[in-house]
C-alpha cells in the first residue's frame, strides 16, 4: 500500500518581512507612551507634556511669539495655539503687543506660571532619569545623540 503525503502536515511560512516589534516607529510609540506613564505619575501639577514644554521654553527664553514658541517646543500651529489658550486660561501665560511689532504678539509666563515652572522642574528632571533608567551612564549618552540625529 503506497502512502500519501497528509494534507495535515504543516508547512512553516517563512518569516515576514515586516515585523512590528522590530520598527522604529513601534518601539518609539512604546517608549513615548512608558515616558508619558512617568511624566503624568511623576509631575507633581495638573500638566499635559505639551503644557509643560511651552513653561520650560518660555522658561529659558522669556517672551516670545506664539509662532516662534511652537517651533522652539516642535508644536504646530493649532496645537501651540490651544497649548496657550489653555495656560493662558489657567492664569500661567500672557499675551502682549510685541512693541517691535504691533501685528505681533508675546507670550509670557505670569508670575503663577514661573511659579509653576520652577515647583515643576525637580519633578521633570526626575521624569527623565526615570525614561533612561534602564541604560547606564553611556547608553543614555549614544541613546539622545542617535535620536538628535534622527530629528
Amino acid at each position: 500500500m503506497a502512502r500519501s503525503i497528509s494534507p495535515k502536515r504543516s508547512i512553516r511560512p517563512s518569516r515576514p518581512a515586516y515585523i512590528l516589534e522590530e520598527q522604529i516607529g513601534f518601539i518609539l510609540r512604546q517608549v513615548w507612551q512608558r515616558h508619558a506613564t512617568i511624566f503624568a505619575r511623576e509631575i507633581g501639577i495638573n500638566l499635559t507634556p505639551t503644557q509643560w514644554a511651552a513653561l520650560a521654553k518660555l522658561t529659558e527664553t522669556g517672551p516670545c511669539s506664539q509662532n516662534q514658541l511652537g517651533r522652539l517646543t516642535a508644536m504646530d500651529v493649532a496645537t501651540i495655539k490651544g497649548v496657550i489658550d489653555r495656560l493662558t486660561a489657567r492664569g500661567l501665560t500672557e499675551t502682549s503687543a510685541d512693541p517691535a511689532d504691533g501685528r505681533r504678539l508675546l507670550v509670557s509666563l505670569t508670575r503663577a506660571g514661573q511659579q509653576m515652572a520652577e515647583k515643576a522642574a525637580p519633578n521633570a528632571l526626575a521624569i527623565t532619569k526615570e525614561t533612561l533608567a534602564p541604560l547606564d551612564a553611556k547608553e543614555r549618552e549614544t541613546l539622545l545623540v542617535l535620536l538628535s540625529k534622527l530629528r
